[in-house]
């Protein structure tokens, strides 16, 4: 079960929402946990048993971490991390390290043992991360232990987070789990972010999949230079819209029921540096590795040397975390190289003209995310071919001619919203023209819902309803 779908949207949601107002505060933990438990179940039910199984070895290890003394956490520590990226690598990473292997070699691991089978668990690369932001806060003392164990379920399996982020750090929710008291008020804010995401998803980044999945089904050898160029762009804005506006319906789903997640995105194609761009796109995630990795590998406190192994080392892991394939590796190793290039010559950026550094940093993403979408390496070179040295190729455009006009009116719309400008538009109209508060909130909660009756219309007539992070 996705946000944007029929069946969560007019059914799953209300239902939730009524009842965990409805019923008594003592049972709005159960009623919650139960419904993301739910959730689960309806979208992957046969591989909920590791979700079950990791949630009991954190819930398990946290307590027993709390009881132990310093000397003798650090062994428990190893033992539980181990534990965590031991089910992340099985079901997500053995299958391709023993086809690499088989590949190499000529063996048939992935065969001998059903390696290459191994159905992949939805959100296990998220609640994998929250499993392990739990025991390191235990640890470190940021956090006590949760002995509840509806607290301790709703922080792991809470679903507005669980299968696709933002991912949350267990010190930042703590606070508010014991103590949850949502309002009126929160629904109605948390439902107007809700809407603001949806809208996202359905009415800009459907539309950029539809062009982007078209441009990357042509074959390798008839990729033209506008072909690749027209792929490139719409899934940089499928790919935002679509993360973004997933993350906004998080935040809003959260809101709802009390708990206020920090914000996963801030316009990361503004940004004038790589650097940068990974302070502005998937927050929660840059957050993580820095705080759970970076730092404890010595950031950049142990020399220069050692600063870029370690940011090499965190964005090679960051590749591998959004998928086992060559693609990912080599588009983590990209960026981590790029971090490194950007430090060396620190100095010398900011008398760079702010127009040139903006197109870099562009460029830079725009390559990244053929990387990220292309379905092998051939098919990433292929395109950056086209991109870079175009050639006519017979028949290549015919796939630019199947566009409907509408889509690239939204493309426009889309690059314009990827932007600050509409905020920056709304805030000048106010400054002009401002209006009373009541004024305000009316004509707010009448865009409101008019943005969401149209997303909605979207949801039940539209057969086109992908999601880029489903399966991460």
């Amino acid at each position: 079960m996705v946000f944007s779908s029929v069946s969560f949207v007019f059914l799953f949601l209300p239902l939730v929402v009524l009842c965990h107002f409805v019923l008594h505060p003592v049972l709005r933990n159960a009623v919650l946990l139960s419904a993301s438990v739910m959730f689960y179940l309806v979208g992957e039910p046969s591989q909920f048993s590791v979700l079950g199984v990791s949630l009991a070895i954190n819930y398990i290890g946290g307590l027993v971490i709390g009881t132990l003394s310093a000397e003798r956490r650090w062994p428990a520590l190893f033992v539980l991390v181990a534990a965590n990226l031991l089910i992340l690598f099985v079901f997500k990473y053995a299958g391709f390290v023993a086809g690499s292997v088989d590949a190499a070699a000529g063996t048939s691991l992935s065969h001998l043992y059903g390696l290459g089978q191994l159905a992949l668990p939805l959100g296990i690369s998220f609640f994998t991360f929250h499993g392990i932001s739990y025991i390191v806060d235990v640890y470190r003392g940021t956090a006590p232990p949760q002995k509840d164990i509806f607290k301790f379920g709703i922080y792991f399996v809470f679903f507005p987070q669980l299968i696709a982020g933002p991912i949350i750090r267990y010190h930042d929710v703590a606070d508010q789990l014991a103590d949850r008291n949502p309002t009126w008020n929160d629904v109605y804010e948390g439902f107007q972010r809700f809407a603001i995401g949806l809208a996202k998803k359905v009415l800009l980044a459907n539309p950029m999949g539809s062009i982007a999945d078209a441009m990357f089904a042509i074959p390798n050898s008839e990729i033209d230079f506008f072909s690749a160029w027209l792929g490139t762009v719409s899934y940089m804005l499928q790919i935002y819209f679509d993360f973004s506006g997933y993350s906004d319906m998080a935040i809003g789903l959260a809101r709802m029921f009390g708990v206020r997640f920090p914000e996963n995105f801030n316009f990361p194609y503004i940004s004038q540096s790589i650097t940068e761009f990974w302070r502005r796109w998937h927050i929660s995630l840059s957050a993580w590795f820095r705080d759970y990795l970076y730092i404890p590998l010595g950031g950049n406190r142990r020399g220069i040397g050692r600063t870029y192994l370690n940011l090499i080392t965190v964005f090679v892991l960051c590749g591998l975390w959004h998928g086992a394939s060559w693609n990912f590796l080599l588009w983590g190793v990209y960026y981590g190289v790029f971090l490194v290039i950007e430090r060396m010559f620190a100095a010398t950026a900011p008398r760079t003209p702010r127009f040139i550094r903006h197109f870099y940093a562009l460029l830079v993403v725009a390559i990244g995310w053929v990387l990220f979408r292309a379905h092998d390496l051939p098919q990433a070179w292929s395109f950056l071919s086209a991109m870079f040295w175009p050639a006519w190729r017979e028949g290549a455009t015919w796939a630019l001619y199947t566009l409907e006009p509408g889509l690239l009116i939204v493309m426009a719309i889309a690059i314009l919203a990827s932007t600050p400008a509409l905020h920056w538009a709304a805030n000048q109209l106010e400054v002009l023209q401002p209006l009373p508060r009541r004024a305000r909130d009316l004509v707010a909660s009448a865009l409101t819902f008019c943005v969401f009756l149209v997303s909605a219309s979207f949801v039940v007539s539209s057969t086109y309803n992908p999601f880029i992070y489903f399966r991460f």
